[in-house]
């Protein structure tokens, strides 16, 4: 199935129509339910809801100012009373038991990256995967491209996070060439190491063994929790 997804905003209309005629699906990123009010009335095939738990850039409609911090849960119930799409949920799954959350919390399907960036199919830096074992906190930060994400904290952030201005993607230009020298000599504390809040419990197996793990993981959940519905 051909799907054409966007972040960052909504595409014009007439860009949706000119995609639709070519026969894709057109997926849209929201993060509010004002910005699935807006979204809707483009007629999109699908939203994909971001909870505030996501890894890398947020998919906010205007500016850092106005961006939604809703956690997924709450997202996936708000959207849902507001607008009748197919809700993809994304941010913070890393488990079946998390799938099986958000699909019970009324999600169509799930969206997942930060689990799938130690696979040997990733094209994850080695000291970006070496980091996402660690136990360091995430933060929101604006500090390597000008537009918050969220990342390992790390020094960079620390240093110029509170006074990185707005100004993607002009700081993401300026900090490239930092970035890049960090993921060569593996100093993590100036490379965007994006990860979701739950990247402690990522694995390195192949991207074809977790998918399905954890679509077992997740049937088992929603069963497990089918039972124990039962048994009240």
């Amino acid at each position: 199935m051909p799907v054409v997804s966007f972040t960052f905003g909504l595409p014009p209309s007439e860009v949706v129509q000119r995609l639709r005629t070519v026969g894709s699906e057109i997926w849209l990123t929201v993060t509010s339910p004002d910005e699935a009010i807006a979204a809707d009335a483009l007629e999109p095939d699908a939203l994909v809801v971001q909870g505030v738990e996501a890894g890398g850039h947020r998919g906010f409609h205007v500016d850092d100012d106005h961006a939604s911090d809703l956690t997924l849960l709450a997202a996936l119930q708000l959207v849902s009373a507001q607008v009748q799409r197919p809700l993809v949920a994304a941010g913070g799954l890393t488990t079946g038991a998390s799938i099986a959350a958000a699909l019970a919390a009324g999600a169509a399907a799930a969206q997942l990256g930060t689990a799938y960036l130690r696979c040997p199919e990733a094209a994850t830096s080695s000291v970006h995967r070496d980091a996402l074992t660690t136990s360091t906190p995430t933060v929101l930060t604006r500090a390597f491209s000008g537009r918050l994400a969220r990342g390992l904290r790390n020094r960079f952030h620390d240093d110029h996070g509170r006074d990185a201005p707005r100004a993607y993607p002009a700081v993401h230009h300026l900090t490239q060439p930092l970035r890049a020298h960090g993921r060569r000599t593996d100093n993590g504390d100036v490379v965007n190491l994006w990860a979701g809040q739950t990247h402690q419990l990522t694995t390195d197996a192949p991207a074809a063994q977790l998918t399905l793990r954890l679509a077992q993981e997740a049937r088992e959940a929603l069963s497990s929790a089918a039972r124990r519905l039962q048994s009240t």
